[in-house]
């Protein structure tokens, strides 16, 4: 499921909203890496800070998602959209895998505004990758037997590992990422179909 064969081409053609999304989180790292507009804008305005979508900057629910402060960062996130994406983008269709990668993201990112201080201040697409994942658990506990025990076995411990590795590693959005997969989980039903 998670196993990828493709050549890069066919990669690219097969997977148009996880390569879209992933290139759009390259060119606002290298925007703000190099940066084209002064004062680095894409994070001056872009960055989730509760204390301004209080304010109304309510654009800040979405930005954020896009944006990733280190390149480390960048990698592990882009990372895992291009392992995790793929299988879930083909059985949703390009079109409704982005809606639910960017609803996940947004949810995780409303749960960050409404349970941390106003204080608080965020980047990263780590809520959405989140929301795949959960995606993938609601599939293998309601409709396992579309999957073999291996599979099954494998989203268990890659959430079983992510969700650990949430409290382990420093300054995570714990919230962000929990909500995330919350989001994914409970939202999946809306998407499922029997085929997959």
């Amino acid at each position: 499921m998670f196993t990828r064969t493709e050549s890069f081409r066919e990669y690219v053609s097969s997977y148009r909203a996880v390569t879209g999304l992933m290139f759009m989180m390259m060119i606002a790292f290298v925007i703000n890496l190099f940066p084209l507009f002064p004062g680095n804008v894409l994070f001056y305005y872009g960055t989730g800070v509760n204390l301004y979508i209080a304010e109304g900057q309510w654009w800040r629910l979405i930005t954020p998602i896009f944006l990733h402060g280190t390149f480390t960062h960048l990698l592990f996130n882009g990372f895992s959209l291009a392992i995790f994406g793929p299988a879930l983008e083909k059985y949703l269709g390009s079109l409704k895998f982005s809606l639910f990668f960017l609803t996940t993201g947004i949810l995780a990112n409303i749960a960050t505004y409404l349970l941390l201080p106003l204080t608080y201040t965020h980047v990263g697409a780590s809520g959405a990758i989140f929301g795949i994942l959960g995606f993938y658990l609601y599939l293998v506990l309601f409709h396992g037997s579309n999957f073999s025990t291996n599979e099954r076995n494998t989203v268990y411990t890659l959430t079983g590992i992510a969700v650990i590795m949430t409290f382990i590693q420093p300054q995570i959005n714990i919230v962000g990422h929990l909500a995330g997969l919350a989001a994914g989980f409970l939202t999946a039903p809306l998407y499922w179909r029997k085929k997959w």
